[in-house]
């Protein structure tokens, strides 16, 4: 059971819908990805890699094997699944507050959804239809989606700066070797797990605990 890998958390959330409203939530999909504007809040925020909500059918779900027995289900689901950097908390709480009705919009007709605001029962909601993530693979763990926002900045100035550095002689290059630096000082992210990130994985370990032990009272 691992939601962490370096800087990144993985979320995925799985909540019943029933089967006769899919409809409409498909086209609240598909009216939301038609007009960008009605997400600027959530597209703003620097920590989410990315977001994404799916509708699963009840007759949807693979079957691996035909020794798998068939479920019957009474309800279609709804998985949303997102990577983002810092907190359980401060993810959904920034979630919040970007798209309260875009939120509610979209789990409106969900199982026992709470709405968005007031927080705490949004909260207990999420926790309670989290799938805890069993491997999570990550090739930058490390970087945050900030830093390679940043080293896309720090590469075309590198670029430019060395171009521009051809004919200089050695006075000329380590002013504007220490003038790139100063401008580019707020691009320089670290390499390592963010203590923010460190307490995320310390709380998911902790839920994870009391889930089993609640498991097998």
């Amino acid at each position: 059971m691992s939601n962490i890998a370096g800087k990144a958390y993985a979320m995925n959330v799985v909540t019943p819908i029933r089967w006769y409203m899919v409809w409409i939530n498909r086209l609240i999909f598909k009216i939301a990805l038609s007009r960008p504007s009605t997400l600027k809040g959530l597209i703003t925020l620097s920590l989410i890699h990315y977001a994404r909500w799916v509708i699963i059918p009840k007759d949807g779900f693979p079957h691996l094997h035909p020794s798998q027995p068939k479920e019957n289900l009474h309800y279609s689901y709804m998985l949303f699944f997102s990577n983002f950097n810092g907190s359980w908390d401060q993810y959904v709480d920034s979630f919040t507050f970007a798209i309260p009705s875009g939120l509610d919009l979209f789990w409106k007709w969900n199982i026992r959804y709470p709405k968005s605001v007031p927080l705490t029962p949004f909260h207990d909601y999420i926790k309670y239809n989290q799938i805890y993530t069993a491997h999570y693979y990550s090739a930058y763990p490390m970087a945050a989606s900030n830093d390679v926002k940043s080293a896309k900045i720090v590469k075309k100035v590198l670029i430019d700066f060395k171009s521009a550095s051809i004919e200089k002689n050695p006075d000329e290059f380590l002013i504007d070797y220490n003038n790139l630096l100063n401008e580019l000082q707020l691009e320089f992210g670290e390499m390592r797990p963010t203590p923010i990130v460190s307490l995320s994985a310390d709380a998911v370990k902790q839920r994870y605990l009391q889930s089993q032990s609640h498991h097998y009272i």
